[in-house]
């Protein structure tokens, strides 16, 4: 099957924290026979700042952010069999909405996916006429990043016909253990861009964390942190390309993940983040939020904290034995039950059941 997919960015992870979600994800189907075109625009200098080549299992178009880069890839949408419009892309979305379903073939199946569902829904509810809320009914499918049982409860609420979560999940050939490296070495480390509904968690579970702990070395990465107040502990690298994911994760004593607001509110909402430190072998500190426990298990596999202060003792208590035994054990869980391999055999079974069904409807 031809697919046809919409988003941010495949090439590069810059102020796009779902490009390797979309790489794995993506890359397992085509895996599986799926002939793939991602259509990513030109925009937020994210090809100024690419982590890969084009993938030679998938086409990849790069178009002006204008409205004639936009006709031009949305006229390319009559070719596929499915297609795909991503949350997020960040330029002429409600445009992209709109045209996957004006522009595609009446057989093709009709898809977004949401890489931040709790957001969009918190949106959709504050305003009825959200355009994803309006173009619900014409779409054969939603996939959620995460969000489990209250998103899928909601998006249907909303009129979605089908809405399924395909989590993030770890992808072993690019995410796994590598020497430490000098430069990111520390007592805890943390990756994430700096946004509105993540910076005052940032604040509350690693900056009070390190200002607790003035004699241990805290290090964060991400966009937007320069100009950020912080103890004279914390050190800031800037954006981190994905090549060096590893070595951010296995260098440190520890790595600290923070849901952003949306996502811890509702829960089930494992950020990439994770999975790529438990494939590094990192030991993982995550604050708290339901739905962990499918992932990995507290105490053994993964250390909770409820604020700052909790992450300050797990920091002061933790050795480089019990770290590395952690790190081994939320790899292993990690690998066994979380991969891509997993979700994209998820998804392409998901999606030729409903070319079944449509082929079905139509010989009856």
């Amino acid at each position: 099957m031809k697919l046809a997919f919409y988003g941010s960015s495949l090439l590069s992870s810059y102020w796009n924290g779902a490009a390797t979600y979309y790489r794995g994800l993506l890359g397992e189907l085509a895996q599986r026979g799926y002939r793939i075109t991602f259509y990513e625009p030109d925009a937020f200098d994210r090809q100024k700042h690419r982590d890969i080549d084009p993938p030679d299992w998938c086409e990849v178009t790069v178009y002006p952010a204008t409205e004639a880069g936009l006709r031009s890839v949305l006229a390319e949408a009559a070719r596929a069999d499915i297609v795909v419009k991503a949350s997020g892309v960040g330029v002429f979305d409600r445009e992209l909405l709109d045209g996957i379903v004006s522009h595609s073939r009446p057989d093709a199946i009709r898809m977004v996916c949401d890489v931040d569902a709790p957001a969009t829904l918190a949106e959709i509810r504050a305003a009825p006429d959200h355009p994803t809320r309006r173009i619900l009914p014409a779409l054969d499918l939603v996939v959620t990043y995460g969000g489990g049982p209250p998103v899928v409860e909601a998006y249907e609420e909303f009129g979605a016909r089908l809405c399924v979560p395909i989590y993030n999940a770890l992808d072993p050939s690019t995410h796994f253990p590598v020497p430490a490296e000098e430069r990111f070495s520390a007592d805890l480390s943390f990756l994430g861009n700096r946004l509105p509904d993540r910076e005052a968690r940032v604040e509350t579970f690693f900056l009070d964390a390190a200002a607790r702990l003035p004699e241990r070395r805290f290090l964060i990465g991400g966009n937007g942190w320069d100009t950020k107040p912080m103890p004279p502990n914390v050190r800031h690298l800037g954006h981190v390309y994905t090549r060096e994911h590893n070595a951010f994760n296995t260098s440190p004593l520890a790595v600290l993940n923070i849901a952003r607001d949306s996502m811890a509110s509702v829960g089930y909402s494992p950020a990439t983040r994770v999975f790529e430190a438990a494939g590094a072998g990192a030991c993982l500190i995550t604050d708290a939020w339901v739905g962990l426990d499918l992932f990995l298990r507290e105490g053994e596999e993964v250390l909770v904290a409820r604020d700052g202060a909790d992450v300050a003792a797990h920091v002061a208590s933790l050795g480089p034995e019990r770290a590395r035994a952690i790190g081994q054990a939320a790899r292993a869980r990690i690998f066994a039950e979380h991969t891509y391999a997993r979700r994209g055999a998820e998804l392409d079974a998901l999606l030729r059941r409903i070319a079944t069904a449509r082929r079905d409807r139509s010989a009856a």
